[in-house]
């Protein structure tokens, strides 16, 4: 899906073409040029999908995928086959491909045009006379023209994904409020969120808006499952929170190996939407399903902010979260309550789980990659908090994508938890916890 490899030489670009069920594609044309323009050497990707340019010297280069080489119904996912990049040392370039599915036409048919979404590091030359870019006239108002269309891009791409990262974070937030419990299993519950939903679609043949609901529900039951069957038990047990957090791993274990033994370790996708024709805005081209899913995983957090502020279970919730033993004393059912987080985390989770592999489809370790920075949300918004857990969501997934206008890609996931630790060396509580005296 990707671009990725060892680096090989002391000056040079390198990578691998996969598809989206990392497949690798063979025989795409790769182009790399000084930036001048002067073309250095062409080169087609291995069967393996590998291709690999050195050079002699540092400096920026342009390396371009020409997509007339690539298979029929394959296309360049954001709309950058033409890369700026600068090289220190060798390095490796990405270009994720999708599929192309247009309303009706062949795969092999005409692609839609993509010239709102340039690179904004070539600078896109669809907008401007080619003879005047080649004359360097009007080179910096195209840069900053594609500078800004790659910052919006990704300031929406940031958003999505930090909605989908807060779909699963103000659960695991809930949870650990109400528990006290760091669930490491977390992550293996939005994998099988997608993994239920494909089931739903593929096997029964369902429509993905009516296996997304399936899996949704599911989800939820099978958070319920796990507090009755276990952790209410082992908490009665008196079980302590070290010893629950170890066997939680066990816990995503067993969810993830099991599902590799019975899925497969395959990138498997549904059968609608895994190509759309894009909106194009000039400045921004996004995928319909990209904003449905937003809206949907946004509309959804606002309503369980809402929950907990003004309904009767809600304010049980927070109260069990303060301080478990007094809430218990006024009346409430302390386990009712937890039992009822360990639904909704249930099913919140799924829905992550269901609206990332519409974009990205179905792999059994989806959600382990997914709750590291679950984590970090977590963290950053503040223990305990789900209000804190939305924000610190937003802010690592906006953080992550436009972090790579000034690193490389490989990096962004590194200078999110970089800032993560900076903010708990200032603020240790997080943006919206609260300070605790400890002794």
């Amino acid at each position: 899906m990707n671009s990725s490899a060892t680096a090989q030489d002391a000056f040079g670009v390198h990578g691998t073409l996969e598809n989206q069920q990392d497949e690798p594609v063979a025989g795409v044309s790769i182009t790399v040029a000084d930036a001048a323009g002067t073309e250095i050497a062409t080169v087609q990707s291995a069967e393996d999908g590998t291709w690999a340019v050195p050079l002699d010297a540092g400096g920026d280069y342009l390396v371009t995928l020409d997509e007339s080489t690539l298979p029929d119904g394959l296309v360049v996912r954001n709309g950058k086959p033409e890369l700026e990049v600068t090289i220190s040392s060798d390095r490796t370039v990405l270009f994720p491909l999708d599929t192309q599915v247009v309303g009706g036409t062949d795969p092999g048919g005409d692609e839609p045009s993509t010239s709102g979404e340039e690179s904004g590091e070539t600078g896109g030359e669809s907008t401007a006379d080619p003879e005047a870019a080649e004359n360097g006239e009007n080179l910096g108002e195209i840069e900053d023209e594609g500078g800004a269309t790659r910052a919006a891009s990704l300031l929406v791409s940031g958003l999505h994904f930090g909605l989908m990262i807060a779909l699963a974070a103000v659960g695991l937030s809930m949870v650990f409020g109400t528990t006290g419990l760091t669930n490491f299993a977390h992550g293996d519950l939005v994998t099988f969120g997608g993994v239920m939903a494909l089931l739903f679609n593929l096997t029964f043949g369902l429509p993905v808006w009516v296996a997304a609901i399936a899996a949704v529900l599911l989800g939820a039951a099978f958070g319920w499952v796990q507090d009755w069957g276990l952790w209410s038990r082992l908490f009665k047990r008196g079980t302590g929170l070290v010893s629950m957090m170890i066997i939680s791993i066990g816990v995503a274990l067993l969810i993830r190996f099991a599902t590799l033994f019975f899925f497969g370790g395959e990138r498997k996708r549904y059968d609608e939407y895994v190509g759309q024709q894009p909106w194009d805005f000039g400045w921004l081209v996004i995928a319909p399903k990209e904003v449905v899913t937003g809206l949907i995983a946004l509309g959804v957090c606002i309503a369980v902010g809402l929950a907990l502020v003004y309904t009767r279970l809600g304010k049980a919730t927070r109260a069990v979260a303060d301080n478990p033993s007094l809430a218990a004393s006024t009346g409430i059912n302390v386990t009712q309550v937890v039992r009822l987080v360990w639904t909704i985390g249930g099913g919140l989770a799924a829905m992550s789980g269901v609206f990332l592999s519409i974009s990205d489809g179905v792999k059994f370790d989806m959600g382990q990659h997914l709750l590291l920075m679950v984590f970090a949300a977590v963290v950053l918004g503040g223990l305990g908090t789900a209000f804190g857990a939305f924000v610190g969501a937003m802010l690592i997934g906006v953080f992550v994508q436009m972090s790579t206008l000034v690193i490389a890609p490989e990096l962004k996931y590194v200078g999110a938890l970089a800032v993560l630790i900076i903010i708990m060396l200032t603020r240790p509580q997080g943006i919206l916890g609260r300070r605790e005296r400890i002794g």
